[in-house]
This record gives structure tokens, sequence and C-alpha cells, in this order.
């Protein structure tokens, strides 16, 4: 990365870093306590299984909190918890234990998405605040009860949309805003993972540590199933597939950066081609949105190269961004030997996962009551898209959804 690529990121980074530092308040401060310079932040755990294991490791990477507490209804998932827990954290098989106790400061909540919003609305009403784990609900409606809950209690509550916090998607933001792109008519976006390795690594399951009945909550009745169990992101009665788990990062960037919380129509195609899941493990959905511009996101679980990223097309330079860099391609610029683009003006790679700053200011939030990097009504926005993209999909028909209203249109 040349000199002046270095300056561009410096100068775009502190333009960030003021927006960020300028939240506005949360209304009152509402905490069960009041938070001293020195007081640790006291956090416990609710669904602990892989990514919740993958967040405690973060979290202990700073010395103002400790974790003190971790709920789940498999027995291995509490125990492996509990080694990046305190000395003398206690295990739950029931979460509304821990929501009971008064020096419990906040919760990180990493269930499977149908349990997120009751446990979520329990959690800011028994005064604690919250990591939620993307995507925040699981149906549209859910989100709209978990945004009013959240508003109503004053809690801080964090989604867990990390680019919001990461640094070189800061100055995406930044140069977008700047508009050194030109006019953006289109954003392509895209995801790609390889389930035919991950699924042949499921671990097995010890139904005698699980409480089964427990783990479907809200779902219909149905007999235990190991893929279900492990695999639940893709089965309707538990999450909402590739375009809930995977769209929802990307969408919200593309959504933060334009400026636009939700599109005016959706088109979804997709089917299962490989596994006998419901959601479809290949994908293609196209939104309109206000403001003039188009975007796609392409998915599937058979092949994982190129991984994921956004394009944004702008009549004066091109955008493309992921989480390991940032690259900008100007138009009306000779094209390098041997590509069919120029050399990036713009190239910055990400130094660390962009995880550890939404945790920290998570942390930071909880204690100056300032509102968090993805707040609630982000985290809704960001959902909410792919599940307007799931009923298109569920249709078989173009879908047009009322922005003004927040509802789907006639």
């Amino acid at each position: 990365m040349n000199d002046q690529s270095h300056l561009s990121r410096r100068d775009f980074l502190k333009d960030a870093a003021v927006g960020a530092t300028g939240a506005a308040v949360v209304g009152s401060l509402a905490a069960s306590r009041i938070l001293g310079a020195n007081d640790r932040i006291r956090i416990a755990v609710i669904g602990c299984g892989g990514r919740a294991q993958s967040l405690m490791r973060r979290f202990n990477t700073s010395s103002a909190n400790e974790i003190m507490a971790v709920c789940d209804v498999y027995g291995p998932h509490r125990a492996e918890a509990l080694q990046y827990a305190a000395p003398g954290a206690q295990a739950y098989l029931d979460y509304r234990e821990i929501l009971d106790r008064h020096d419990i400061d906040a919760v990180l909540i990493g269930s499977p998405d149908h349990w997120h919003k009751t446990m979520l609305i329990d959690a800011v009403r028994a005064g604690k605040d919250a990591y939620l784990e993307k995507p925040i609900m699981h149906s549209i409606e859910e989100g709209i009860e978990m945004v009013r809950a959240v508003e109503e209690t004053k809690r801080v509550v964090q989604t867990g949309t990390q680019q919001r916090s990461w640094e070189h998607y800061l100055l995406g933001k930044q140069l977008v805003d700047s508009g050194k792109l030109g006019r953006i008519i289109y954003v392509h976006t895209y995801w790609y993972q390889n389930y035919l390795e991950r699924r042949a690594d499921l671990p097995s399951v010890d139904t005698g540590q699980l409480d089964w009945k427990k783990w479907l909550g809200s779902a219909p009745d149905q007999p235990f199933s190991p893929e279900k169990f492990r695999l639940w992101r893709h089965y309707w009665d538990f999450g909402g597939g590739i375009l809930t788990d995977l769209l929802t990062h990307w969408i919200d960037v593309i959504q933060w950066y334009m400026g636009q919380p939700a599109p005016l129509t959706a088109t979804t195609t997709g089917r299962t081609y490989l596994f006998k899941w419901q959601a479809p493990d290949a994908i293609t959905a196209t939104f309109e949105f206000p403001g003039d511009f188009m975007v796609t996101f392409t998915g599937a679980y058979n092949s994982s190269i190129d991984d994921g990223g956004i394009e944004f097309r702008g009549s004066e330079a091109t955008l493309k961004i992921d989480r390991e860099h940032l690259a900008v391609f100007p138009e009306g610029v000779k094209w390098a030997p041997g590509k069919n683009a120029p050399e990036p003006e713009i190239l910055v790679r990400s130094e660390h996962d962009g995880t550890l700053d939404h945790v920290k200011n998570f942390l930071d939030c909880v204690r100056n009551r300032k509102t968090p990097s993805a707040p609630i009504q982000a985290g809704h926005e960001a959902a909410r898209t792919g599940w307007i993209a799931n009923l298109a999909l569920k249709r078989g028909a173009k879908v047009n959804w009322d922005v003004g209203n927040g509802r789907l249109a006639p």
C-alpha cells in the first residue's frame, strides 16, 4: 500500500472515530448499579454453542468484565463454556435463574434464533444489558416487539453485526459518504461456504445430556434430530437459512452505507440441491431500494472459494470490501497489465477481527450508557431485509415493502 493510501486511511478513520464516539446518550442511566471506572462488568452467557464460546474468548481479552454464569440446555456446552468463565462461575439449565441474579449486569445471548425474542425481552425487562447475536429475530413481527422492549427499558443492546465497529468498514462508510464513488446504482454481495466439509465433521450429540424439549422452546414439538440440533439455521422452525445467517451481515453494511433501512421490493429464487434441509443451499436474491439503486445477493453451500464480500459499483469508482480488506478502483484509469481493472487507488487490509472492537464498544456503552455501534434498531432492519427476501422465496413471487409504514405492501 502506498503512502497516499496510508494518509487516506488515517484521515478517514479519524473522521469515523469522531462519528462513533459522538453517539447519543440512551436516556437516563437505568443500570441496576452505577458502574465506577474500576468496576468490572459482570456477564452471563445464555446459549453456549460454538459462536458464544468464540465471543467469550473475545470478551476475555478485556479486564473490564468477568463472566459469572453460563446457561445451556446441553451439558457439554455448559462444561465447555465454563472453561472461559471466571473461577467459581455457575452453570444453569434455565436462563431465567440467571436473570433473577442481582449481581449480573449484562448477558451475552448466543442461542438459536427462535429463542432470541423471548430471551432478549426477558433480559431487558430484568434490567440487564445485552449483546445479542445476529439475526436478532425469527420473524419481522418479533423484531418489532424486541425494539419496543429495548426502547421502553432503555437498556444497552449491541447486536452482532460487528462490521459497524471494524476499522476498514468505518473507512468504507466515510468513502461512500464523501461521494468518491460517484453515483451508485448497483451493489453486489455474495457469500459461499462449504457445508459438504462442515456437515461431514459434525460432532455426535449425547442426548442423555440434552433437554430437547427446552431446546425446542416455542417451536412445534418434533422428534430429536442431530442435524436440526447442529445445523438449526437451515430449518424454518429455528432459523432463516442463508438469508438471515449470512446476508444479514452484508445487507446491514449496505443499508448503513447507503442510508436506506429497507428495500422497496425483493425477488428470491433458491433450491436445496445437496442437503435435505428446508432452507435452500443455493440462492439468489434481488432488492430494489429507495434512492434508485439495486442490490443482488448470491450464496451457495458447496464451495468456499471467495468466501463473502460486497461490491459497490459507482460511476467514479468501485469499492470492494470484505473482512480481509478494502479496495477502491477508480474509473477512467488505464487497466493494469493482465487485469480487467486498474491498480487500486486505496488498499487497506484488516489488522484484526473487528469483533474485538465490537465487544469493546459494547462494554464501553454499558459503562457510559451511550448508543452502541449496532443498536437494536439497526439489527432489526438488517434481519428484516433477510426475512422480506424469505417471504419472496416462500411465495415464489416479487414482494413489495411499504418502507414508510414498515409492512408488506398490497
